[in-house]
């Protein structure tokens, strides 16, 4: 139910690092990441070919991740280095994955490692760029990775899980356009002249703007292979344009959704907010980063108990209406890509 030729977030750089390893389930495949002497990534099997322990349980030692069930020594390309009393020359390697450290993620590549190509990494306009400050986090979340991209995709359920943050009546009320460009799926949504909600109040008061004059808010979600969604959201002062405004009468960012698939039923939600005003600010960064993580938190027990209620009834056949096309079509790429990867 994935694609696995493609590259997907692990884990934040901060992760991993010091003289232990970090265990993490990407597509089904538990692995081991650790940094080398050099502080050098790698990812293998976190699995001990001796007696099948995690090596995520061990520690490094030097180039080596070290198995803390009997000391067997493996290095980041699956082999086994060395063990104590032992020789290790015909002991069999396990797998490797190729992995690659970029702007504070490591990405890891789950498929055929001869196919792994840096050149598939993907570009957004905020990584690695000054102009923009970036605080986020990560949850792990209980549900099939395809609903997130549904969740993410429709934006009008924030008027109810989200209605004291985020939420509010225009967003129901004005219907929002979904294209197909390729790979890209994007939805969009632009309401003028509307009272901000309360956490958007919040980011015009930090950029200095005043906060209960009208504003015109818009919501663009963009979907791309294998599971990402950066999500174009802001107010500007009414009458300046909107999305188009000029920076100093709006509060603009991107909300950042990296959906990496745990399990089938599981993910890993990396996510963030890269904001075009104060990139420097680190004390907003930590407080949009509380107001944002707190928002998210709320989305969590929905996924859940609908994965739940698909689980319990899977003959049960669910409605599509025209919020639900973002997430439809964003389906139908992931479904064309994994029948051209088969």
């Amino acid at each position: 139910m994935f694609l696995t030729h493609t590259w997907y977030v692990a884990a934040r750089s901060d992760e991993v690092g010091g003289g232990q390893p970090l265990g993490r389930k990407i597509c089904n495949h538990a692995m081991a990441f650790f940094r080398d002497s050099a502080g050098a990534v790698h990812a293998v099997e976190d699995f001990c070919p001796h007696r099948g322990a995690p090596l995520s349980l061990g520690r490094v030692a030097g180039d080596t991740l070290v198995c803390g069930y009997h000391g067997l020594a493996m290095g980041g390309d699956g082999r086994t280095v060395s063990m104590p009393c032992q020789r290790v020359r015909g002991f069999p390697a396990i797998r490797s994955f190729p992995v690659h450290e970029a702007h504070g993620f490591i990405w890891v590549w789950p498929g055929d490692a001869a196919r792994a190509d840096l050149a598939a990494l993907p570009a957004f306009e905020w990584l690695g760029n000054p102009a923009f400050g970036y605080g986020g986090g990560l949850y792990r979340i209980a549900c099939d990775y395809r609903l997130m991209i549904d969740n993410l995709m429709d934006l009008t359920h924030e008027t109810y899980v989200h209605a004291g943050s985020i939420g509010q009546k225009e967003i129901d009320e004005i219907p929002c356009s979904t294209r197909v460009d390729g790979d890209h799926v994007i939805t969009e949504r632009h309401m003028r002249g509307i009272e901000a909600p309360p956490f958007w109040q919040m980011a015009l008061r930090m950029n200095g703007l005043p906060h209960d004059q009208p504003v015109d808010r818009w919501q663009i979600c963009h979907f791309t292979p294998p599971s990402h969604i950066m999500i174009e959201v802001g107010v500007a002062l009414a009458g300046h344009g909107g999305h188009e405004a000029p920076d100093e009468v709006k509060a603009a960012s991107w909300v950042v959704d990296f959906i990496t698939p745990e399990t089938d039923t599981s993910i890993h939600y990396f996510w963030g907010m890269a904001r075009r005003f104060k990139p420097r600010d680190e004390a907003l960064t930590e407080q949009i980063r509380e107001g944002q993580g707190r928002i998210f938190a709320e989305d969590q027990e929905m996924l859940e108990r609908q994965q739940q209620n698909l689980l319990a009834w899977p003959q049960r056949q669910l409605l599509m209406l025209n919020i639900d096309g973002g997430g439809v079509q964003s389906r139908k790429v992931i479904e064309r890509l994994m029948a051209a990867q088969a």
